[in-house]
């Protein structure tokens, strides 16, 4: 079996599309977080099988793009986990539904 281009299209649409998901359907920060992860890493996913597999095979910039990614998702994780310790602190829960009075 040859694995291709389509192959890794497929599993980077199901990492988004799993991403996504749990972005939408969770109440929870820390699950809200790991959705946006899952969403990075589909699109990480694609830059390297585009450049694998793409007409630009020689060009580095389709790996090395997917290295900012990891450094923008550990950053992002980073300030996110602080933004959860900071509302749990504030509210006693990580529960999204519980800060709407931020919006007041």
């Amino acid at each position: 079996m040859n694995v291709g281009l389509p192959h890794f299209l497929i599993i980077s649409v199901i990492l988004f599309a799993l991403g996504f998901f749990t972005v939408l359907t969770r109440r929870n920060a820390v699950g809200i977080l790991m959705g946006v992860e899952l969403i990075i890493n589909a699109a990480n996913l694609n830059f390297v099988a585009f450049a694998r597999y793409g007409a630009l095979q020689n060009v580095l910039a389709g790996h090395v793009i997917p290295v900012f990614g990891i450094m923008i998702a550990a950053a992002e994780a980073a300030v996110g986990l602080a933004i959860v310790l900071s509302i749990y602190q504030n509210w006693k829960s990580i529960d999204t539904a519980t800060t709407t009075s931020l919006r007041e």
